[in-house]
């Protein structure tokens, strides 16, 4: 009876901590969100860098962009929500754009293109995957101080 009553109770300890998992993998999955203000083409349609654009998420100003610049924020879960207020040319008044989207799971660093999402084109083309680039690290030469240059005689 004893023997029964343990088995029961790692069960249902191990089905208790998978149900965590599977909550925390959707909710809990965190993602870099890079936000990029630059011309991009697409079907031969060229959409042009706004002058200027605010990036709020949960109220506070995560980037201020100018024509080819990027800014970021951290997001948990997979309904991201942020508002743009776009100023389209010089002197124009800004526009303000509430924006919802889904992020993927399988992506941690997320690249939105802000022209292209706004222009209302497919999230395959104003969505990428940040890929850093790695840089070359030069081996340093080592240094022979002068006494050992001699050698021992």
């Amino acid at each position: 009876m004893k023997n029964k009553k343990q088995w029961i109770a790692r069960i249902l300890t191990v089905a208790v901590l998978l149900g965590i998992a599977a909550v925390m993998f959707v909710i809990g999955r965190g993602h870099t969100v890079y936000f990029d203000n630059k011309t991009a083409e697409y079907n031969g349609t060229q959409y042009s860098a706004f002058q200027r654009v605010n990036v709020t998420v949960n109220g506070e100003r995560m980037a201020k962009l100018s024509k080819r610049d990027r800014g970021m924020a951290t997001w948990i879960g997979q309904d991201f929500k942020m508002e743009l207020e776009v100023t389209e040319n010089k002197g124009d008044d800004p526009k303000i754009i509430p924006v919802s989207i889904k992020l993927p799971y399988g992506m941690d660093g997320i690249v939105v293109n802000l022209p292209e999402l706004v222009a209302g084109l497919p999230q395959e083309v104003w969505q990428s995957e940040f890929v850093p680039v790695a840089t070359v690290e030069e081996p340093e030469e080592e240094v022979i101080p002068e006494d050992d240059m001699l050698g021992d005689f």
